[in-house]
């Protein structure tokens, strides 16, 4: 779906890139308190993979040499709302029998998908996963998950941007940003 085909919509910037800049770095300082030293970094793909990338620069900076592996989950789709039902598309291959795994997503809402992660990977043998998340919104919760680590807290806003996207659009912004639609429309992510 390209731009041009979604409802009227403007994204108003919630976060600047500064300040997703400056608690990135934070949170891998927090980190590397508690990490090995070569810890395996999961980063849930495609959201987290921008959150992921500059995680793991910044461990770096902080004495840590992650391993990095992917997986990919589904709940939502192309949709602005999750189905309620986590799917493995893509698994994470690397060996984990043992080992801390520092799982990353970009948003914790309900909490279904972390969850089910955190189970899946602790059934593939990880010694601990440790959750990490960019953003967090509480107020959409519908099972009890709380990440171990958390960038920011936001209100119950659809965002984009630092890998998150609106079906496929606008992963690119530096930036978080609120979508706003410009017509009627209804958002719930």
């Amino acid at each position: 779906m390209s731009r041009r085909d979604l409802p009227p919509h403007v994204v108003e910037p919630l976060l600047s890139e500064e300040t997703v800049r400056q608690r990135v770095e934070s949170l891998a300082a927090e980190l590397a308190q508690v990490l090995p030293v070569d810890p395996v970094v999961v980063g849930l793909f495609k959201g987290a993979f921008v959150f992921c990338a500059d995680l793991a620069r910044a461990l770096s900076r902080h004495g840590v040499a992650p391993e990095l592996a992917f997986m990919v989950l589904s709940s939502y789709g192309k949709e602005t709302q999750s189905s309620g039902r986590v799917r493995v598309a893509l698994d994470c291959d690397h060996p984990l029998q043992g080992r801390v795994v520092l799982l990353l997503d970009d948003i914790l809402d309900s909490g279904r998908t972390l969850d089910f992660a955190v189970k899946h990977l602790q059934a593939k043998g990880a010694a601990r996963v440790i959750s990490c998340v960019l953003l967090d919104k509480p107020e959409r919760r519908q099972i009890p998950f709380e990440a171990d680590f958390v960038g920011f807290s936001i209100p119950n806003v659809f965002v984009v941007g630092c890998g998150i996207d609106y079906a496929e659009q606008h992963r690119e912004l530096p930036f978080i940003g609120a979508v706003a639609f410009t017509s009627s429309g209804e958002i719930g992510r």
